[in-house]
């Protein structure tokens, strides 16, 4: 876990976030986006674009990143960082699974 987070938050089942969608959770001042990929992979982010803050969380999930909806950069789910020629990067957040068989990161 990073500086950010210090300890565990329950957010739901995974059938709370939509495939290849996102659900948010406020912890605190910070909103988290939490991320299902089509094949049941979920990741967590802070739901800030690196380059002007747009909402990742209503932005499209695809190929393990999602695109923003704002101006189109194209975000790592694992790791935060914009991909291509686009620099800078969003928080990333551990996820756990449990109860159910299948790992994320």
């Amino acid at each position: 876990m990073n500086t950010h987070m210090k300890s565990w938050f329950d957010v739901g089942s995974i059938s709370d976030i939509p495939r290849r969608g996102a659900r948010c959770v406020k912890t605190g001042t910070m909103t988290v986006a939490v991320f299902r990929t089509a094949d049941d992979k979920v990741f967590a982010l802070e739901d800030k674009c690196p380059h002007r803050n747009g909402p990742l969380s209503q932005g499209i999930v695809h190929d393990g990143c999602v695109t923003c909806p704002l101006h189109n950069w194209v975000i790592s789910l694992e790791t935060g960082r914009a991909q291509g020629a686009d620099e800078g990067a969003t928080l990333s957040f551990p996820v756990r699974l449990e109860g159910i068989a299948s790992s994320c990161r």
